[in-house]
Order: C-alpha cells, then sequence, then structure tokens
C-alpha cells in the first residue's frame, strides 16, 4: 500500500509538552481564491515544562514566503522546512516570529483549512486544519489570544467574520475593505475561524441572565433567510437552557451561526463562530421533516454548549477527544429532552439514543477499528471522530450522573470548571472532578475510558418463597485481557399485574421502597439480594439503558410480554418489544437462508402483541412508532456469527408484510386518528403523531393493493410539510410501485433546494428496489456531484450502509462500485473518502462468497496510492 507519506503511528504515551507557548497572535488576511496572503505574528516564550530550545510549527500545502525571528530576517539555512513542519532550532527563551504565506483556497476540496464554497471563503480548522493556514504550534494545548485582520474585496466579499467581537472594520480604497477581530479568550488553533462572503443574516439582542444584551446571528446565502427561525429559536433555547441546568453564561458580546453547503462535519464550535452544514441551520415546513427540525435543535445546543466544554476547557491531546465530545454530547442530549418537558418524550429521545449505539457504536466496537473513549493510537485523527468517542462517550458521562445523581453531576461540573478554566487537560481531570466533588472513588471507572469494546453483563435470577427473597447475579465479561468495569445497572421488579414493586435492597444505600435502584456492579460476578418479595417477580434489568453493555438475561416469551405491556420504564418496554421482535426474526432468516422463504410463519402472540401496542391510546404516539419498528437488518446482522444479508433481508419483509396484512384495520385506524390538520409545528406530539402515522402508511405499503397506494399517492399530493410528503414518496418507493411521476414531481418542485435534492437522491438510493446499476445511473443527473460531501453522502453512502440487501449483490458489482468511489473520493476529500471506506471494516462475518469478493474490493483500494486518513481504515480491516 502507497500513501502520500510514510504513515506514522503517533501514541498517548508518547505525549510531551510542547517547547514553547504562544501568547498571542495576530494574523492579518489578504484574501483571493487563487492566491491568498497570510501573515502570521505569534509572540512565544519557551515552556517551564519543556527542556527543548526547539520551535517546531506545523504547516501543509502552503508556500512559505519569509520568517522573521525578533526583527531578523531568516535565511533557508537558519530553519528546517519540510512538507509539514518548519523548524527553529536553539531559539531563545522569548520569541517574536513573523511569517508570511500563501495558500490556495480555491484549489482546497479537502475543505479542511481555508478553502471556497459557492464563491465564498470559509474555515475548518479541527482537527489539523489549522496548518493548512499557516505555520503554528498546531495543537490543542498551546491556547493564545487571537486578533485578526481581514482583508477582501467589497463587492465580492461584503461580509467579513472571525471568532470574538468586531472591534473594527472600514473602506480600504481600490473596493476592497477591512475588518477586525479580537477574541479575548484564549484559545487553541483548532478553534480559529473566519468567514469572507455575499451573506444575509437573521439577527436579535438577547438578554443574557446576568442582564447583560449580546447579539445573536445566524447567517446564510440570499434566498435562505425564511429558513433561519428555528436556527435562531434553538440557539436562544440553548442559551437560556445552559444557564438554568448548569449556570454556564455566554460570554462574548456576540454570537455568530454561518451556514455553508460544503463542509465535512454536522457543524464546528469555532468561538463565538459557529460553522455548518447547511443540513442543520436551514428548515420550514416545506422543506424540513421532523427529523430535520429536531437535529437542528440537537446540533445548534451541541455546538453552543461547547463554549465551555470544549473551549473554555479544552483537550491536552487529540487522545482526549471525548472530553469534549462526549461530555456535549450528553449536554446536547439533556437538553433536546428537556426541550419536549414531558416523561415520554425524554424516554422517546433516550430510545433513539440506544438505538444509535445498537446500530453503529457496537459494530464499532467489534471491528477492525475498534478503539477505547480515549484511543492510545492513531494514524489519521481524523479518523477518531467516531461514535465510540461521541456517543458511547456521552454514555460514559451519563453514567457519572446514574451513579452520582443529578445533583452530584453538577457538583462535579462545577469542580471541573472551578479548576480547568482556560486549561487543556485530560479525561482524568473530569473524572477527578466528579470524584473529589461527591467523595467517591472512582478510580475503577476510569476502564470505560481505557478498555475497548461492549462489555457483555449477564444476569441470572432466584427466588427463595419461604425467605421472600430474590436474587439478582450479574457476571461481565469483555474482550480478552479487560479488567472488570464500574457498570451501574438500574432495575425495578414487575409483579403478575404489571405493577413496579417497592424494592428493599439487602445492604443497598437505596431510598427503602423505591422502584427502581442502581445496581453497581463492580466485579466479575455479585449478588443483588431483595426482601420482602412476596411472589416471583419479572426483572426489568439496565432500566433506562443505565450502561452502553450487551444484557443477556434468558427472558421467556411470557416474560417479555408482560415487560412489552407493562413495565413502567419506557426503555425497557420497547426493549421487550425488540427482543420478541429480534427472536422471530433470527429464526426466520435461518430458515430463509436454509430452505428459502416458502412455509414462513409469524405466530399470533407477537402479532396481537403488536396490536396491542398500536391501538393502545394512552401511549404516546412517538413511543408507539419506535415499539412497531422491527430492529434494523443491520442490528439483526450484529446477533449472527456469520451473515447472510439476503436471508436477513428477506425475512425481515416477511414480517412487516405479515404485520402489515395481519393488522390492516387497525393500521389505517390509526393512520386516520393520528393526522395534524392546520398549520404545521415540529412539536414532539404532532412529531410523534406523524411518525406513527407514516409508520402505518409504510407497512400498509409493503405489499400494497390498489387503495393502500392511492392513499399513498393522495399523502403525496396534499401534504402541506415534507414530513408527510417524503414519508408518501419513500412508501411507494420502496413497495416496488411505480413511483417515477412522483419522483419526478418531487423533484420540479424542489429542484433549487439543495437540501431537498439531497432528500431525493437518498430515498432512492436506500431502497431495497435500488441496484448499483441505478445508483450508477442517479450519479449521471446533472445535479450530482462528488465534490459537496452533502450530495455523496445522500446517494453513495446511504446506497453501501442502507441498502444492505443491494450493496451485498451476490455478484460483487456493487463491492466494485465501493471500491471505485473510495479511490476517487479520496483524491477529492480524504476525511470523505475515510468515512465511505468504513463500509467494508466487517467483511470477514459475512458469508464466505461475499466475503471473497468483499477482500478483492479491500485489496483494489489498497493498491492505490492513498492519503493517510483510507490508508488507516484499509490496513486495519485487511489486517488478521
Amino acid at each position: 500500500m502507497r500513501t502520500d507519506s510514510s504513515p506514522t503511528t503517533i501514541f498517548r504515551k508518547d505525549y510531551t509538552p510542547p517547547a514553547y507557548l504562544v501568547d498571542t497572535v495576530e494574523l492579518g488576511f489578504d484574501l483571493a481564491p487563487a492566491r491568498t496572503i497570510v501573515a502570521n505574528r505569534i509572540v512565544l516564550r519557551q515552556n517551564p515544562a519543556s527542556a527543548s530550545h526547539d520551535i517546531v510549527l506545523h504547516g501543509e500545502e502552503i508556500e512559505l514566503v519569509q520568517v522573521r525571528l525578533n526583527g531578523k530576517l531568516l535565511d533557508a539555512a537558519d530553519y528546517e522546512l519540510t512538507a509539514s513542519s518548519l523548524t527553529i532550532r536553539n531559539a531563545p527563551a522569548e520569541v517574536v516570529l513573523e511569517i508570511e504565506t500563501i495558500c490556495a483556497p480555491v484549489e482546497n476540496t479537502s475543505l479542511s483549512g481555508l478553502y471556497v464554497s459557492n464563491g465564498n471563503f470559509f474555515t475548518q480548522c479541527e482537527a489539523e486544519g489549522f496548518r493548512r493556514i499557516t505555520f503554528f504550534p498546531d495543537r490543542p494545548d498551546v491556547m493564545a489570544k487571537y486578533t485578526v485582520m481581514l482583508r477582501a474585496d467589497k463587492a465580492a466579499y461584503p461580509v467579513l467574520l472571525s471568532n470574538g467581537n468586531l472591534v473594527e472594520e472600514g473602506d480600504l480604497g481600490d473596493g476592497r475593505h477591512y475588518a477586525k477581530w479580537e477574541d479575548p479568550f484564549k484559545k487553541p488553533s483548532y478553534l480559529f475561524a473566519l468567514v469572507a462572503a455575499k451573506l444575509v443574516c437573521q439577527e436579535e439582542t438577547f438578554k443574557l441572565a446576568d442582564g447583560r444584551d449580546v447579539l445573536l446571528q445566524v447567517w446564510v446565502e440570499e434566498g435562505n433567510l425564511d429558513k433561519t427561525d428555528y436556527a435562531m429559536q434553538s440557539l436562544k433555547n440553548s442559551i437560556r437552557w445552559d444557564e438554568e441546568r448548569f449556570n454556564l453564561e455566554l460570554d462574548l458580546d456576540r454570537f455568530m451561526i454561518v451556514a455553508v453547503g460544503d463542509f465535512n462535519m454536522g457543524a464546528m464550535e469555532n468561538k463565538g463562530l459557529n460553522i455548518f452544514n447547511t443540513k442543520f441551520v436551514l428548515a420550514n415546513p416545506r422543506t424540513a421533516t421532523d427529523i430535520d427540525y429536531a437535529g437542528i435543535e440537537a446540533v445548534v445546543g451541541h455546538e453552543y454548549f461547547h463554549n465551555w466544554t470544549g473551549n473554555r476547557v479544552t483537550c491536552r491531546d487529540w487522545f482526549q477527544l471525548s472530553l469534549k465530545e462526549g461530555l456535549t454530547v450528553f449536554r446536547d442530549q439533556e437538553f433536546s429532552a428537556d426541550m419536549i418537558g414531558t416523561d415520554s418524550g425524554r424516554a422517546v429521545t433516550r430510545i433513539d439514543q440506544v438505538r444509535t449505539l445498537r446500530q453503529a457504536q457496537f459494530p464499532e466496537d467489534a471491528g477492525p477499528m475498534s478503539h477505547p473513549v480515549r484511543p492510545d493510537s492513531f494514524v489519521e485523527i481524523n479518523n477518531f471522530y467516531t461514535v465510540t468517542v461521541y456517543e458511547k462517550g456521552a454514555e460514559v458521562v451519563r453514567m457519572y450522573q446514574t451513579l452520582l445523581g443529578r445533583d452530584g453531576f453538577r457538583k462535579g461540573m462545577d469542580l471541573y470548571f472551578e479548576r480547568h478554566d482556560g486549561q487543556a487537560v485530560e479525561c482524568d481531570d473530569f473524572r477527578a472532578a466528579m470524584a473529589d466533588a461527591n467523595g467517591r472513588d472512582l478510580r475503577q471507572f476510569e476502564r470505560w475510558y481505557s478498555q475497548a469494546g461492549t462489555p457483555v453483563v449477564t444476569a441470572r435470577t432466584r427466588y427463595d418463597a419461604v425467605k421472600r427473597n430474590f436474587d439478582i447475579i450479574l457476571s461481565q465479561r469483555g474482550q480478552a485481557d479487560k479488567l472488570p468495569f464500574h457498570i451501574p445497572v438500574a432495575v425495578g421488579l414487575l409483579d403478575a399485574n404489571g405493577k413496579d414493586l417497592p424494592l428493599h435492597l439487602e445492604n443497598g444505600t437505596h431510598a427503602e421502597g423505591a422502584t427502581t435502584v442502581v445496581l453497581e456492579l463492580t466485579e466479575q460476578e455479585q449478588i443483588f439480594r431483595f426482601r420482602q418479595v412476596d411472589e416471583r417477580p419479572t426483572p426489568s434489568i439496565l432500566r433506562d439503558f443505565s450502561a452502553p453493555v450487551i444484557l443477556e438475561y434468558d427472558y421467556t416469551d411470557d416474560e417479555l410480554l408482560h415487560l412489552f405491556s407493562h413495565d413502567s420504564d419506557p426503555v425497557n418496554r420497547w426493549e421487550a418489544g425488540q427482543r420478541l421482535a429480534m427472536e422471530r426474526l433470527l429464526k426466520l432468516t435461518k430458515q430463509v437462508a436454509t430452505g428459502g422463504v416458502a412455509n414462513l410463519k409469524l405466530d399470533s402472540t407477537f402479532i396481537n402483541a403488536m396490536r396491542a401496542v398500536l391501538t393502545d391510546e394512552m401511549l404516546d404516539p412517538a413511543f408507539r412508532e419506535l415499539a412497531l419498528i422491527l430492529p434494523s437488518e443491520t442490528i439483526i446482522a450484529e446477533q449472527m456469527d456469520v451473515v447472510d444479508p439476503h436471508a436477513i433481508h428477506a425475512a425481515r419483509q416477511f414480517m412487516r408484510r405479515t404485520i402489515g396484512a395481519s393488522l390492516k384495520a387497525e393500521l389505517l385506524a390509526q393512520y386516520h386518528a393520528n393526522q395534524t390538520p392546520g398549520e404545521y409545528s415540529p412539536d414532539a406530539l404532532s412529531a410523534g403523531k406523524r411518525a406513527l402515522k407514516n409508520l402505518c402508511l409504510s407497512y400498509l405499503m409493503v405489499a400494497p393493493e390498489l387503495a393502500e397506494l392511492k392513499l399513498a399517492q393522495q399523502q403525496f399530493e396534499n401534504a402541506s410539510n415534507m414530513t408527510d410528503r417524503s414519508a408518501a414518496l419513500v412508501a411507494m418507493i420502496h413497495s416496488g410501485a411505480e413511483a417515477g411521476p412522483y419522483l419526478k414531481a418531487f423533484y420540479d418542485d424542489f429542484d433549487n433546494e439543495a437540501l431537498v435534492i439531497d432528500k431525493w437522491f437518498a430515498m432512492q438510493a436506500a431502497a431495497p428496489t435500488t441496484n448499483v446499476a441505478a445508483v450508477r445511473k442517479l450519479m449521471q443527473h446533472p445535479a450530482f456531484t462528488l465534490k459537496t460531501p452533502n450530495r455523496a453522502r445522500a446517494l453513495i453512502f446511504n446506497f453501501t450502509s442502507a441498502n444492505p440487501s443491494q450493496f451485498h449483490a451476490a455478484d460483487g458489482s456493487a463491492y466494485e462500485f465501493w471500491a471505485e468511489f473510495v479511490i476517487k473520493l479520496d483524491a477529492i476529500n480524504p476525511q470523505v473518502a475515510a468515512r465511505l471506506a468504513r463500509g467494508m471494516d466487517r467483511w470477514r462475518r459475512y458469508v464466505p462468497a461475499l466475503q471473497a469478493k468483499m477482500k478483492l474490493a479491500l485489496e483494489k483500494v489498497a493498491a492505490q496510492k492513498l492519503s493517510n486518513d483510507v490508508a488507516e481504515v484499509i490496513t486495519k480491516a485487511l489486517a488478521n
């Protein structure tokens, strides 16, 4: 395998403090697409923690014009210049460096550093993009105060933005203008940002809790201003929530959000100047679904919350990435749940989080890219912006709250900021604050950061009717050589009527008579005894998914039905339904694999359980929708030693078709009962009704008759919002019915709305009726481009990750397609290519015929000259 340079593995154990610290940075930009000149004046001093006198500055794909050290112009003999660094040996203890460089933003298709999108300038500096702008000690533990001067053509770039506060602006003559920005807070280089663009903004003055007025702005391209209201409201809600929940206030005079169509990530928390993918800013009822609205609220909250958890306190090094990301994901999850404001709404958001873990994080834990929440090594840091760092990291933070209680968690947060405001620290510093604030020994809890893999918790029970004792025996196992984790296991006990029993835990510290207690599993095996239990109960184990583990307990069908019907914990009630479905799906899959689709049957017990939930008007519609969604084909595959994707698809489709036919009358009744007439609102109740209604439609459309087809067509034609319109179109496409005229009508209505056209590509790519030839044909459409990450993700990624039955075509043609576009994307944007490359992570688990073809595709990619991003993924996938 050949790469752009020899890949170097970086190890956490090799961390050394920077030789020099930076006090201030002054940057001057003369912006031009093909030739931007960057003047950089940095004041450095030797770090007392380092004995080195060598100044090492990172730099990539930039042209060095000149360097001055303490006023002296250096010649080539005074420094060492490589493709990735500028080093000055034996420097004095105090240094002023003046560096002039040139870069070409218009040629920067990687979208890392300074780049041009739709004629405008944007930056993305996390993780290591700042070194593509100027030479600098580009590492998160080097924090400095920045002053930035932007100069550009006024007609082409009327808006000039950077971090912090605007202190001066004016005209320069000859059609150019300038803006000067100062950030009063120290920050690492990855939080630097600039924008020079033709943009318009929605702005509001907002009063903080301390009485200060701040300016809030959402900047977008002209024509999109009507889609900014929800992002602005989400920002205001985020500010208020952080004040009330954690007593954390906005610390600048203004806060800006800027939306850009070409962006590798969802958004970026640059201090005071958040740059967002348009997907997470733009929304109105005509163009955005309920899911889009929820995503905007969560991501706006996430990036705002980074102002403290990530910006004011940042990471010592990139191995500590989850220090900011896991914590901030947890904070945005809590924010979203609190915004709904009901127990059922909070439960629905929690179930969605559990589904994400099972769909994406558990497979990552079991694959070749498995790594701890705090990785020990990497080749390319961009490959570690993963569901393990983010979502599992959030689960680790959630476990602190589960163990310490909400008040105890808040005490830990307060101590964390008291100790570390303005510092770059480690995950262990956060753990120490939680422990010290609550007087708890959390040393064993550190293993959640250092040990990879998903622990398996096995539960057994025994009941002594004479002594009225009920024992739960918990044991844990992880991957080889793993030490026991500290695992909070929340449990409840249900009586024969489905009521929660008051709990009396022997030797427990919990409130007597509580209906849920948290058991702390810290050993390989422990016995937990409950007293005063008058009948053998049904245990509800791992309530609210209290730890990111796989739970093994040999529930009977009757016990699962009991939990599915009665459990007061909505997460475990949902989980019982998932287990009932999974047991049947695995049996059906085995039948298909060995004997085909003939003679498949689905028992009436399961159908009746689904009917009971569907028609239970006491349950929240959003919960009913989630309870009625079958485990995905990906999650089913995770339960199998050898994966046959075609058998899985056939089995799941049979179950969906049977449910649709058996519950036709009830599905139709619920479809009509959950209409949302009147003006569109993305509130939780309305969104839940639409979700349930559209799930009913999808079941009815698995094998539609004329009446069901007309129902979908009428919904498409009469829909007053994107949620209902797109759901009807998806139902038609997935059913195999003729959807051509409706696809054309949809495209014609929205051909000037980039995010909606992304949906148009995505819904076709994910349909089980779409094969690789159809995807190639879609790629010839004039609206398709590889250079825009959103468009590539919409079509290529959705096909390879959300359409398993077609991606795993028996002839291997889709694997050849995958290899071709990993290679093509790598030449354009290595970060995006590496994400696509992850699609073959677990090729060894598939049936031998597919496995052989997948290996050939991986080897085809490996034979190319690759970026470090893609090389790391492919190397690990092919390694034994």
